[in-house]
């Protein structure tokens, strides 16, 4: 069956994860990253975890996994060695109404977690549909030399040209118009070479073209 494909606001969303591991850690990490609120419980974890509880990042209780552990949570990620306790943490999940990510068990999985290319706003995910995590993380390699660091400013010098092009020309082709000769335009070329300052006059001059109905 085909999956759905979407990108999750957990930002502030209460997301559990059962396990206190190295693999567990990764998974704290990248929730964090997007403001959620994690609870990580576990009987033992990384001096990570436990420093990321110290410091308050993360609410951590050193026991065993409880089914009400999972009451209030978006989503649930089982990171633990023992497949019982990962068999539970779906369980109770499911009965709770939060999603379910089982490390390495597709088939008790209701999301998979992509291997991602991240350059500020821009986001590229890759899924294999839990079918080969390697390949994944292959296309991710790929990614990441083909997408470098100037993706980021060049990002934002496009939101940016939208948003004044949005307060300044009330007529969406041309605004549209003005968006497609900045993407024509050597800008991403020239923030790659350092030259932003260039990047950003051809910004202008498209957005002054546009305010001009040239």
């Amino acid at each position: 069956m085909p999956l759905y494909p979407l990108s999750l606001k957990i930002d502030g969303r209460r997301c559990l994860v059962a396990g206190g591991g190295a693999v567990a850690e990764r998974k704290v990490a990248s929730l964090l990253e997007c403001g959620a609120d994690v609870v990580v419980v576990a009987p033992d974890a990384t001096d990570q975890i436990r420093a990321w509880s110290a410091s308050g990042r993360i609410k951590f209780f050193e026991r065993p996994f409880e089914p009400s552990d999972v009451a209030g949570a978006l989503i649930a990620i089982a990171a633990t060695d023992d497949p019982r306790v990962n068999s539970a943490v779906a369980d109770a999940a499911r009965a709770s109404g939060a999603l379910v990510n089982v490390v390495d068990v597709p088939e008790l999985c209701d999301f998979y977690v992509p291997a991602s290319v991240t350059r500020g706003d821009l986001q590229i995910t890759i899924s294999t549909g839990g079918s080969s995590p390697a390949l994944a993380k292959r296309l991710r390699i790929d990614l990441e030399r083909q997408f470098g660091p100037e993706y980021e400013s060049y990002l934002q010098l496009l939101a940016r040209l939208r948003s004044e092009l949005k307060a300044r020309v009330p007529d969406r082709a041309r605004r549209n118009k003005a968006e497609e000769q900045f993407l024509a335009s050597p800008a991403l070329s020239l923030i790659a070479d350092g030259r932003l300052k260039d990047a950003e006059q051809i910004l202008s001059d498209c957005l002054r073209m546009a305010a001009d109905g040239a």
